[in-house]
């Protein structure tokens, strides 16, 4: 697909990989819709892109979306199991909506994209006791599956999108990014 002129709506786009994927469809020729919770860096991100870009291409929209993607999803965590369990929960509600839109010929495509570690503030704040809870006591064992995997830029992140977004041919896959580049989950192949 092309992106030119298309239009997104980008939800946690005020910081992080959200950012990332704003800047990423801007520099596609995209209007972008910018949605976030946290109004202030909302709209101070904003500002900053209507620096670089045509105002009239970004608007800014507070609102809470809560829902986290990520890679854990694709095996088990141990310190976490029914966190686990909701994401691979996502990956087949993922793959099973894009099979009936492909059947109904609905004209959309549906992906999932499970990124690793990723630098943004949510990262920084991550093993404070009281982000952790009960999990405290598995600091060390995150902190080693950090250091094992790695921690990615959000533009990494963004290129997987935009690689998604321009590739009809993509349609229930699960896009893995981690330190080794980006990679799709081999699954057996929808009908």
């Amino acid at each position: 697909m092309h992106l030119k002129d298309k239009v997104a709506l980008v939800t946690g786009a005020a910081q992080g990989i959200g950012q990332a994927f704003v800047e990423a469809l801007l520099e596609k020729g995209c209007k972008v819709a910018l949605v976030d919770l946290n109004a202030d860096v909302g709209k101070a991100s904003k500002d900053a892109f209507d620096k670089q870009y045509d105002p009239q291409r970004t608007l800014f929209i507070p609102c809470d979306v809560s829902n986290e993607e990520k890679l854990k999803g694709l095996w088990p965590v141990a310190y976490q199991p029914v966190y686990s369990a909701s994401k691979h929960g996502v990956i087949g509600f993922t793959r099973s909506v894009a099979m009936a839109a492909t059947a109904k010929n609905y004209g959309v495509r549906i992906n999932t994209i499970c990124p690793g570690f990723v630098n943004t503030p949510i990262l920084q704040t991550a093993f404070k006791e009281e982000k952790m809870g009960l999990y405290y006591s598995f600091k060390e064992e995150i902190k080693d599956k950090m250091q094992f995997y790695g921690i990615l830029e959000p533009s990494l992140i963004a290129e997987g999108l935009i690689k998604l977004l321009e590739d009809d041919s993509l349609n229930g896959e699960v896009m893995k990014i981690t330190k080794q580049g980006i990679n799709f989950h081999e699954y057996c192949p929808l009908p």
